[in-house]
């Protein structure tokens, strides 16, 4: 693509902010290049989120991997608050300095989209959540943000290209194009179970020419059994109510003896409307709250020079211990070396902050995206949405 960086350019150190590439210049010059210890740590959340999910770790590792350094960091898919260390980074300034921007691009978006699918899949309880958010992204990029949509909890995604990576089918009902193109709800629906078979279940979207719920009888009258959903996707001009819109439909299918008809919601869904919607939806297709969700904004500093603690006004200087209860996941930072006080649940410790790389030797396995994702749901069962 003629606008973005190829990976070749990023592991060149041109994805950098000039003044990085500067200070390497006058550092060279001088001929200083010290062992530092650099941090990477959220002040604080976007929207007053109480928590946010770690990811991206893995292609920060890949990025590191050719450089003498030593690299701790959360397991990926760890959930975490503010001024806990995600990561850090021990080595000479001059081997890592410049990469300072492109971490954190490759964490502060991969933790924002994780994030935001751990809510939307906390707000919807059991009901399976969907990634359908490709298209509001750059598409070089949008099969990284189904990957971390799918690790913070999304049930499935429906790029073919973010299915392939993740080793899965990817998801995804009809198009209004194939409707508007075949001029008709109940022939759309006929061709797509008619061609797609039974492997794929056959969900009708209701909203292209008629009154949902008329269509959604149209529909369940024609194919019976063999319609697994209906799927509303109302533009906003035209929703009014949409929970009544979903009551009605509802009420009709089941009067009619199509209860086991499902309702699928998309467009314009985030964690807050999920909430208001679950006493009659049974999924969501959740698109731009999740590709678009805002970044965990971390920052990366020096603490440590040449082993004595240092660091800029604001932060906290030194080496660093992340340890959590494992019931009930309350987590205490402290200087490394120091003994971590026990937890009052009386649950046992552990050490988050764990050796990740060892110049160039990975020190811990690299999980697939399905173990991270059962990471975090784990995870969810014990924290709070917030809203």
């Amino acid at each position: 693509m003629k606008h973005t960086a190829s990976i070749e350019q990023i592991r060149q150190g041109l994805v950098t902010d000039v003044y990085f590439e500067r200070a390497e210049r006058i550092l060279r010059s001088r001929r200083q290049n010290p062992e530092v210890r650099a941090e990477f740590v959220a002040k604080g959340f976007p929207r007053n989120w109480p928590w946010a999910i770690f990811t991206g770790l893995e292609e920060c590792v890949a990025l590191l991997r050719d450089f003498p350094l030593k690299v701790r960091a959360l397991p990926e898919g760890t959930i975490f608050h503010p001024h806990e260390p995600v990561m850090e980074i021990q080595g000479r300034y001059l081997d890592f300095g410049r990469y300072e921007t492109a971490l954190l691009g490759l964490i502060c978006q991969a933790s924002g989209v994780a994030t935001m699918a751990a809510r939307c899949r906390k707000a919807a309880g059991d009901r399976p959540v969907n990634s359908f958010g490709a298209r509001r992204m750059h598409p070089t990029v949008a099969p990284l943000v189904e990957r971390n949509a799918f690790v913070g909890g999304c049930d499935d995604v429906a790029l073919l290209l973010g299915g392939h990576i993740l080793g899965r089918e990817a998801v995804g009902t009809m198009p209004h194009a194939l409707i508007l193109i075949l001029g008709d709800t109940v022939e759309a629906t006929r061709a797509f179970h008619k061609v797609m078979g039974r492997n794929v279940k056959t969900v009708s979207l209701i909203d292209t020419f008629h009154d949902e719920k008329f269509e959604a009888l149209a529909v369940a009258q024609a194919l019976g059994k063999d319609l697994f959903a209906v799927r509303l996707d109302t533009p906003a001009s035209r929703r009014g109510d949409f929970l009544d819109i979903m009551k009605e439909v509802r009420w009709e299918l089941d009067l009619r003896g199509h209860g086991h008809v499902k309702i699928l919601l998309s467009g314009g869904l985030d964690e807050y409307t999920i909430a208001g919607y679950n006493a009659f939806a049974d999924a969501y297709g959740v698109g731009t709250a999740i590709s678009n969700a805002p970044v965990v904004d971390f920052s990366m500093d020096i603490v440590e020079i040449e082993g004595k603690p240092v660091a800029k006004r604001g932060k906290r200087s030194g080496a660093k211990r992340v340890v959590r209860c494992r019931r009930c996941l309350r987590t205490v930072v402290f200087p490394q070396g120091k003994r971590a006080p026990g937890c009052p649940c009386g649950g046992r410790n552990e050490d988050l902050l764990r050796p990740i790389l060892d110049h160039g030797t990975l020190k811990r396995n690299l999980p697939r995206a399905e173990a991270l994702r059962g990471y975090v749901l784990r995870q969810l069962k014990k924290v709070e949405l917030e809203f």
